[in-house]
């Protein structure tokens, strides 16, 4: 069966198609390397049209369609099931190709570009232009944009900038069907019915196939300069906030939450990191500020923060930003933090999102709790305190095998989203639902929510060929 419908697929596709075992490997397992699927085989198209083939093909022989970007998701929203659970042949439909920046408009402040462009081409193209897309992640080197969109990707600039979707102007899409949806255009304003651009965006690649985006971009700010500070807690870090915004408004850019466990990690594991403070925090923020004139007008305005916050007795210390490199440096003590958890090993991880106030009583109360239930457990805490959107996860003692503490998933999961339903919170902020954390989200939303989804579902892929069994389980 699977020789006849690769014959089929050949004679409806000729374009690049992947089915030795190892070309398709680096596909079918997940970023985590925690989820191996399995696929008939990988195609991958370089135009909306030849993605309308695959699909159409795929929605006349019952093959289901696992879309896929950089596969840095880590939800695993894009590897297709595995082998136990496949009930239907899957292709997995790689958009690498299509990596074209088709236009830039720098008098309408827009850049329209393939779905499979990498995101810091992105913004190296814009910053050519003389403009800044801001959208921002640490995954930015090798994520996608229809990755970026397919999960409301959100990132260090949120606070300013806001996710992937107010980014976002118009999309290009193959539907279920097969048929293209031209929507690439660059509106701020179309009152012109359903929003259709907002139905794909967040779906996953479970209701179409975003191919191609046109994309909000901003003046390209002048002067950038970061600062690292010292806090005893979250709670003076919410007010740290509330003095940032109110003095520098929409100059205030990104506001960072570390933990001193999260930071050790950094340093522990990676070689290049520097402890920027002569004494260690229980708590760090990084905070960024920008400004369209000079670089003084730039460094004024973050020392009359830290001169307040002083005053204020708000921080202990801090280390500033005064050339490039240094930015760099200490951005890079935020956003190592990911791959420093990699090298230390495997540990449970939460991307929740909660009103801003909350995030102090937040971590106060599902602390207690974890240390309760689980002695000795390691929290790494950090996260884009500016928008209510923390990275809280979980590290086993040090006296405990990892494999054995990942025993624990799914109370320490249980404790931890209990926790955020109590905040009237999110269980996923940025990552997506996938497989990881679908359940547990269907567990926290009412009936008329689910519903409501599944009608959707229901309604633009009636064979549920799109990505199924992630966001939403197959029926």
């Amino acid at each position: 069966m699977p020789d006849a419908l690769l014959l089929s697929l050949k004679a409806a596709y000729a374009g690049r198609l992947l089915t030795d075992a190892a070309a398709m490997q680096p596909y079918l397992l997940d970023w985590r390397k925690r989820k191996q699927g399995v696929a008939l085989a990988v195609a991958e198209p370089d135009s909306a049209d030849a993605v309308a083939s695959v699909v159409r093909w795929c929605a006349a022989n019952q093959v289901v369609v696992v879309p896929q970007g950089g596969n840095t998701g880590l939800s695993g929203g894009a590897t297709p099931e595995p082998a136990e659970s496949a009930v239907r042949p899957a292709l997995v439909l790689s958009l690498k190709k299509m990596n074209r920046i088709r236009e830039m408009d720098v008098v309408n402040n827009t850049i329209t570009v393939d779905a499979g462009c990498i995101l810091q081409n992105i913004q190296e193209a814009a910053s050519q232009a003389g403009r800044l897309f801001p959208l921002s992640l640490a995954s930015e080197g090798s994520c996608t944009l229809g990755g970026n969109l397919s999960t409301n990707a959100g990132g260090v600039n949120v606070l300013r900038y806001g996710n992937a979707r107010e980014l976002c102007l118009g999309l290009e899409v193959v539907t279920a069907q097969g048929q293209v949806w031209h929507g690439l255009r660059g509106l701020r304003k179309d009152n012109t019915g359903y929003d259709l651009r907002d139905v794909f965006i967040g779906a996953e690649g479970t209701l179409g196939i975003i191919t191609a985006a046109v994309l909000k971009l901003y003046p390209l700010p002048t002067s950038r300069q970061v600062a690292w500070m010292a806090v005893a807690s979250p709670d003076i870090a919410l007010q740290l906030l509330g003095l940032a915004q109110a003095k520098l408004g929409a100059a205030l850019t990104a506001f960072e939450l570390v933990s001193e466990m999260a930071h050790g990690l950094v340093l522990q594991h990676v070689p290049s990191a520097r402890r920027p403070l002569a004494d260690v925090s229980p708590w760090y923020v990084l905070m960024e500020v920008v400004d369209f004139k000079d670089d003084a007008s730039c460094s004024a305005a973050l020392q009359a923060i830290l001169e307040g916050a002083f005053e204020a007795s708000l921080i202990t210390d801090a280390a500033v930003s005064s050339n490039e490199a240094q930015y760099k440096a200490l951005w890079a003590l935020r956003e190592d933090i990911s791959e420093a958890q990699a090298a230390e090993g495997k540990n449970i991880k939460h991307d929740i999102a909660v009103p801003v106030s909350q995030i102090a009583n937040f971590v106060r109360e599902t602390g207690a709790r974890l240390a309760s239930a689980f002695p000795a457990v390691r929290m790494v805490t950090f996260g884009h305190m500016g928008d209510g959107n923390l990275h809280y996860n979980v590290s086993p003692p040090l006296d405990q095998a990892h494999d054995e503490f990942l025993k624990n998933q799914g109370a320490i999961n249980l404790i931890v989203h209990d926790s955020v339903a109590r905040f009237n919170g999110s269980v996923s902020a940025e990552h997506g639902l996938g497989t990881l954390r679908r359940d547990e989200a269907a567990r926290y939303k009412s009936a008329v929510e689910m519903n409501l989804m599944r009608a959707v579902k229901q309604a633009l892929d009636p064979q549920g060929i799109m990505n199924p069994n992630k966001l939403l389980a197959q029926d």
